[in-house]
């Protein structure tokens, strides 16, 4: 018991310290996530007051965070330790319990048994009295015909005497002993109640404001993961400034590769990737691949989607600022692959994105009930009917659109996947049912050099891409290996602290949080200053893939700080925050040539 009540003091001890933790209040309510997402909506993406609010939310919501996080640690193993305590308490009231049972049972017996002895014990109280008046010494001496007589019947009576006061004292210690047990079963149980209904309000208490303290960090956390969403917005709005074409028919912009030019300095390293950002349905290059394999248009629309069948439908098609077309006379207005495929062994890759086409307007308008855009972001229309290859394969597959469920599929497509068929969630979409991932290859992957041999659309002059550029080094997107460090120990430091993220955006440029930028140097000092070893030269980058899915999951450093390994996502996300120019990483799946 004495132990019992030691713990019990040393939980409230450590429950007053435990108050320390910050409770599960709301975070800085100058912080509104709704004021975010309407000042970063649509164009609003590059404003100033994106850029301010964006930035001020992340960094409060982050301090706070890390505030709550650095106040609880301390004490969590107090915490784990105090609850392992607890629970040795509950077990060991638990035997307590069994004990004080064990206890009242026997208790319990001793008094049935007492019953009998009281019986015995009256009854002997009785004899001995009757005794000790007929047989006084007096009476004894008088009635004995001899000396001898009279000692044999004296010893007798007190033989006797003795037993019987001997029969009184023992039940009479029985009763007392009794009385006493049950005095301490009692005052026992009392305490053990007192004891267990302190250990359930403690343990109450601690539950309460340990899970007030994860709450609150959970509430800091959905906060930061809505930022990371809004800044997942900007970075595609400034992808657009790159000039990526998301589908066939255009040949203006994209991107050249920049293997053997020359950008006027030593080492160098170029950061390649693979295909263009929206990678989902049909790859227009790949089905273009696959019809100069021989596959036809039903082939190569089962590689890129799942649908039940293949039927013929009809609806009038409202388009944005051009009128009304019947679905027919919409699709040949539809440029979205080059015509001259066509006559390149590809008619077959034409029909498959006729198809497509009509496939998406339909679920796009809900079968015309809705109007749909003239660009890129919708399927790209214009105002005179493209005619050729194209007019063709609308004719050669009058009306037919993929349907699933009873219902034409959002039939997304884009230009260039990089040797990949992509589902809507492998690219951060809602899952769909009709979309589905794979290897868009003549046979698998397992190396960067089966991918460029092998994939269907490895002939894009979009495959295999470093994106941007600088007007120096030759129009080249080589970095220098200073350069590459200063990205790394960006990076570095963004892991070590937070905070400094707004620092941390592409010297080149005016700082979108309004604060000022950190220079190499700069970035380098701060680094150091938290523990790090910032690198001066990078000497190699390698990279780990998960050929499967087409995903560059690591990438590692080596240079005068040693080697460091990040995570794929982090070396991107950090790249294209600090690289120089429009320089940018634009998708999962990168190599790095040196």
């Amino acid at each position: 018991m004495k132990k019992i009540l030691f713990l019990i003091f040393f939980i409230l001890f450590l429950l007053s310290a435990v108050k320390l933790i910050p409770s599960s209040k709301a975070a800085d309510t100058s912080c509104d996530i709704t004021n975010v997402q309407n000042a970063c909506s649509g164009s609003n993406s590059f404003g100033q007051q994106c850029q301010d609010l964006l930035n001020k939310c992340e960094a409060s919501i982050n301090q706070a965070l890390q505030d709550s996080i650095k106040a609880t640690a301390p004490l969590q193993s107090q915490l784990d330790s105090l609850n392992t305590q607890i629970n040795g308490i509950k077990d060991t009231i638990s035997g307590i319990e069994d004990n004080l049972a064990q206890k009242k049972k026997d208790i319990n017996l001793g008094y049935a048994q007492l019953t009998k002895q009281t019986q015995i014990l009256n009854a002997t109280i009785r004899d001995y009295y009757i005794r000790s008046y007929y047989n006084s010494p007096l009476l004894l001496l008088l009635s004995s015909n001899s000396v001898s007589e009279f000692t044999q019947i004296l010893g007798f009576q007190k033989a006797s005497a003795d037993k019987d006061k001997a029969i009184i004292t023992n039940i009479a210690i029985t009763i007392s002993d009794l009385q006493t047990k049950q005095k301490e079963l009692q005052s026992q149980e009392a305490n053990l109640t007192a004891l267990k209904s302190k250990l359930d309000a403690q343990s109450a208490q601690l539950d309460k404001i340990v899970g007030g303290a994860k709450a609150y960090q959970a509430t800091l956390s959905n906060q930061l993961a809505s930022l990371n969403s809004i800044q997942q917005q900007v970075l595609s709005a400034r992808l657009s400034g790159l000039n990526i074409p998301l589908f066939a028919y255009n040949t203006q912009g994209g991107c050249s590769s920049d293997i053997g030019k020359d950008p006027g300095f030593g080492t160098k390293f170029g950061f390649f990737t693979y295909g263009v950002p929206n990678r989902v349905g049909l790859n227009q290059y790949g089905a273009f691949g696959r019809a100069r394999a021989g596959q036809s248009y039903d082939t190569i629309l089962h590689a890129y989607y799942n649908f039940d069948s293949i039927e013929q439908r009809s609806a009038t098609i409202n388009v944005d600022g051009y009128g009304s077309y019947s679905l027919e006379d919409y699709v040949k207005r539809i440029y979205e692959v080059p015509d001259s495929w066509g006559s390149q062994g590809g008619m077959e890759a034409l029909k498959a994105q006729v198809i497509a086409a009509r496939s998406y307007a339909l679920a796009y308008t809900n079968n015309g009930a809705n109007s749909i855009c003239t660009t890129q972001q919708c399927q790209v229309f214009q105002p005179n009917p493209k005619g050729g290859n194209w007019d063709q394969a609308v004719n050669d597959t009058a009306g037919l659109v993929m349907v699933q469920g009873g219902n034409p599929i959002k039939a997304w497509f884009s230009s260039t996947h990089g040797g990949y068929i992509h589902s809507s969630s492998d690219v951060g979409w809602s899952a769909t049912s009709w979309t589905k991932s794979g290897q868009d290859t003549t046979g698998n992957i397992s190396s960067f050099s089966d991918l460029n041999n092998n994939a269907y659309d490895k002939d894009s002059p979009w495959f295999y891409c470093d994106w941007g550029a600088r007007s120096s080094y030759n129009s080249t997107a080589w970095l220098k290996p200073e350069e590459v460090a200063d990205i790394v120990n960006v990076l570095m430091l963004a892991q070590k602290d937070s905070s400094t993220v707004n620092h941390l955006y592409q010297t080149d440029k005016p700082n979108p949080a309004g604060t000022d930028t950190w220079d190499a140097g700069r970035v380098r000092s701060e680094l150091s200053s938290r523990g790090g070893t910032p690198y001066n030269s990078v000497s190699n980058i390698s990279v780990s893939v998960d050929f499967n899915s087409g995903n560059t999951t690591q990438v590692t450093v080596t240079g005068d700080a040693g080697t460091n390994t990040f995570s794929g996502s982090d070396f991107k996300n950090y790249f294209n925050l600090r690289a120089p120019s429009n320089i940018q990483i634009v998708g999962p799946l990168y190599n790095v040539e040196r």
